[in-house]
């Protein structure tokens, strides 16, 4: 149930929903799903479906991983990226292919622990990963080309914002029960906002787990 003609059907799938860019496709079609979930529910890897990691957590569905790296790479290839609720690591290591370099925060410090060690064990070398509060960002290593996120605050976080380089962009569910996908670019006039589509992530929750 991983194997290659598997992983095909999978991407088929992300481009009959709309994904293009060869780059994003490439990354998906390289990138193992099934070392960043449970061994239990590793059959169910390539499925177009979001699926539990423990904690409340949830992997991404890879439709909404292959449409915000798609939306990221909108502009060219940015250098320094910001992920805010990296999980067990599958963006982390979807943009690692994508983006120059990647600082990752993740709440969960088990969770941050497992991102770590899958990393390691496929050779990425171009993540930092701390466990920390992503609603803070990462001050000390601001100002970011890219912000993603992968977990929902209620409203936009200002403190994002404010670490986002000039022409930089945030992408970001946010909302309650209802969310959307938001897309803001930093320009000389302001922060420039745009609604992508409808989603539904887990919230992005107030400091850390250890």
């Amino acid at each position: 149930m991983t194997s290659q003609r598997t992983r095909e059907r999978l991407i088929q799938r992300l481009m009959d929903q709309g994904i293009s860019q060869f780059e994003v496709l490439e990354a998906i079609r390289s990138v193992p799903r099934h070392l960043f979930v449970d061994e239990a529910l590793a059959h169910r890897s390539y499925e177009d479906t979001a699926l539990p990691i423990g904690y409340g957590q949830t992997l991404s569905q890879p439709y909404m991983v292959a449409r915000m790296s798609q939306l990221a790479l909108a502009r060219g290839r940015p250098k320094k990226v910001l992920e805010l609720g990296s999980g067990s690591g599958y963006q982390t290591a979807i943009l690692a292919n994508l983006v120059d370099e990647i600082c990752a925060i993740e709440r969960i410090k088990p969770l941050v622990d497992r991102a770590k060690k899958q990393l390691r064990a496929l050779r990425i070398r171009n993540v930092r990963m701390r466990h920390g509060d992503g609603l803070e960002g990462w001050p000390g290593e601001a100002p970011f080309d890219l912000i993603l996120g992968a977990a929902a605050p209620e409203q936009m976080p200002m403190a994002l914002l404010d670490q986002l380089a000039p022409g930089g962009r945030l992408i970001l569910p946010v909302g309650g029960r209802r969310q959307q996908l938001m897309m803001v670019t930093a320009s000389p006039e302001g922060f420039v906002e745009e609604i992508v589509e409808e989603v539904n992530f887990v919230p992005m929750i107030q400091g850390v787990v250890r």
